[in-house]
């Protein structure tokens, strides 16, 4: 799903680091790095229709290549 990021990501929290990843081996072959870490956390997006929610956002992040992968898993309200 296609969304923009409106304002700052808030509560951010780790998830897992390193080998606790399912989808290191992926992350390490398309993208590089070494410390890879799985984070969430919350922000105001707006999605391709127009509207704007509040979203429990994950992704993941390694150190020179920054955010990679980024999805909603659940809307807020």
């Amino acid at each position: 799903m296609k969304f923009e990021i409106i304002g700052e990501i808030q509560q951010i929290e780790t998830i897992a680091v390193g080998r606790r990843i399912r989808e290191i081996s992926r992350l390490k072959r398309l993208f590089g790095g070494t410390r890879w870490r799985k984070l969430k956390g919350v922000a105001s997006v707006r999605l391709p229709n127009g509207n704007i929610f509040r979203a429990e956002l994950h992704w993941y992040e390694a150190h020179g290549i920054g955010k990679r992968k980024m999805k909603i898993k659940k809307l807020l309200e």
